[in-house]
């Protein structure tokens, strides 16, 4: 997710190599294959860029795999565009100018096997504008995942009780048609539809507290608010 857990990337070159032993290329294979790369927007803050002076200080082993990523990733751009070496700077992870930086954005496009923007738009943006010469090197990398939630799985599949409810009063055609859940406005102010509501609500707020006290062992109050940060 954006550019904040990029170390993930020479952090786990840097256990299949010094700790499970593992020649360079294959650990770099399994690195790429289990890696991907989800940007959110193309502010500043999604592409950050570490001072190296700062990484060689407090990480010098990820920043010595970070160089040598980058080596080995320069010489494959050499070969693909030889002598067009503005496309190197703006591809390569480090950035010369002024203190030297780890562009941690180029790092995880380099490091992960797909890249993806969570809205069409968005992740044409990327192709076309921020990731453009990567995208011209590995097409097949780049891919999108919009967010949002289908209510096939966020309501017909993870509330059934609620579905019933729905489908009882508008029947099941609003599963395909989503625009009939409309329909329910009619009965917005019934006490006994609102009841109905408010008991399936219960009723899964005691499931909930059921499961986290059996997987936990922690007893919850049903009527406690979570303020949860994903």
């Amino acid at each position: 997710n954006d550019t904040h857990p990029a170390l993930a990337i020479p952090e786990l070159l840097r256990i299949l190599l010094d700790i499970e032993k593992l020649p360079y290329e294959k650990a770099w294979d399994l690195v790429v294959k289990r890696c991907a790369y989800t940007n959110h927007t193309v502010l500043p803050e999604a592409l950050e860029r570490w001072p190296c002076s700062m990484l060689e200080n407090c990480l010098p082993r990820h920043m010595q795999l970070i160089y040598h990523i980058n080596f080995l990733h320069l010489k494959e751009v050499e070969k693909r565009w030889p002598g067009d070496f503005d496309r190197m700077r703006r591809m390569s992870l480090i950035e010369e100018e002024g203190d030297k930086r780890v562009n941690m954005a180029n790092l995880c496009v380099v490091g992960t096997h797909a890249v993806n923007g969570v809205a069409a738009i968005h992740s044409d943006i990327l192709k076309a504008t921020v990731f453009r010469d990567f995208y011209e090197m590995w097409p097949e990398k780049f891919q999108n995942k919009t967010n949002g939630i289908t209510p096939r799985r966020w309501l017909l599949l993870c509330n059934p009780a609620l579905s019933d409810l729905i489908s009882d009063k508008i029947g099941e055609e609003w599963t395909v048609h989503l625009e009939q859940l409309q329909q329910l406005k009619r009965w917005a102010k019934d006490p006994a539809f609102q009841r109905s509501v408010m008991k399936v609500k219960q009723e899964n707020k005691l499931r909930l507290a059921g499961l986290i006290e059996r997987d936990t062992g922690v007893k919850i109050n049903p009527a406690s608010m979570f303020d949860v940060q994903v």
